[in-house]
This record gives structure tokens, C-alpha cells and sequence, in this order.
């Protein structure tokens, strides 16, 4: 995805590279809201790796300032690791990344697009709020950790 806006002071958006991890995992550390898990660089890699346009990134005079990642599961884009930098907050940076997410999306052909937020990162919600996004009552996210032992069950069935 090509870069665009090149105003001084308004950064571009673009896919980010594999000499981007550095400075992207960096952000990761100190400006993601609370997460469970705190992105690396390997596990970045491995992203561009199968998707190179999924990883967004907004850069502000050569300084990565905000990223995005925009996954795709065939129907839906998934948008997490929105990030963005506490010096370029209220700039319109993450909005940049999200209208670059949403174009990535419609060429993808996505039906629906989701956004994971923390439910205690009440900044984040309003953002997503005022986005147009909404909270699904009726959908819940589940987990598993790979190779992790699963918690004993309780069903009838195995007792």
C-alpha cells in the first residue's frame, strides 16, 4: 500500500517492512493500551512474512508514530495493535489508520470489520465509539493458548 499525505506534520500511511520491526515493536511497548500479551519482534516478522500488507504503520518524519494491523480471515478484517504514540495522540493519526484499514478491507472484500479492544481501555473505546464501531452483546471472544494444558472439565460426560 502506498504511502499518502505528505504535509509536514502529517504522517503517511503505509505497510510496514521488515526494517520497521525495530521501531514497531518499540511502540508496541510503550504506547499499546493494556493487552495480554505484548506483540514481539519475531511474532511481527512471521506476519509480513504471510501477509505483508497487514501491518500497518503511520510515519511522521521518518519516526514510526502509529500502527494497525489489519488481519483477514477470508470474510472479516480483524484490526488489533492499534498503537499509537502519546506525542502524535489527537493528531488524527490512528483515524488515518483505520480509513487505510477500511480501504485495505473493501479490496480484501470484507463483509464486516471487527476491532479487539481491552474492556478497561475506556480511551481506546471512545475512539473506536466515535469511529462508528459498536460493542456486539451477543458475541464474546474465546481463547486458548496453544500447547497450554486445558482446564479439567466439569462436564457430566467426564466425570
Amino acid at each position: 500500500m502506498p504511502g499518502w499525505g505528505t504535509l509536514p506534520g502529517v504522517p503517511i500511511v503505509r505497510a510496514a517492512t521488515t526494517g520497521d520491526l525495530d521501531a514497531v515493536v518499540a511502540l508496541w511497548d510503550r504506547a499499546a493500551g493494556p493487552t495480554r500479551h505484548a506483540g514481539r519482534h519475531d511474532e511481527a516478522g512471521r506476519l509480513l512474512a504471510r501477509d505483508p500488507g497487514a501491518l500497518l504503520v503511520a510515519v511522521d518524519d521518518e519516526t514510526i508514530v502509529g500502527t494497525l494491523i489489519v488481519g483477514w480471515d477470508g470474510w472479516r478484517a480483524h484490526l488489533y495493535r492499534l498503537a499509537v504514540a502519546p506525542e502524535a495522540r489527537r493528531r488524527g493519526v490512528a483515524r488515518r489508520l483505520v480509513d487505510a484499514a477500511g480501504r485495505r478491507a473493501t479490496d480484501l472484500g470484507a463483509v464486516r470489520v471487527d476491532a479487539m479492544v481491552h474492556a478497561g481501555n475506556d480511551g481506546a473505546i471512545g475512539f473506536w465509539r466515535a469511529a462508528g464501531f459498536s460493542v456486539e452483546g451477543d458475541d464474546r471472544r474465546w481463547s486458548l493458548v496453544p500447547g497450554a494444558a486445558a482446564p479439567p472439565s466439569t462436564s457430566a460426560a467426564n466425570r
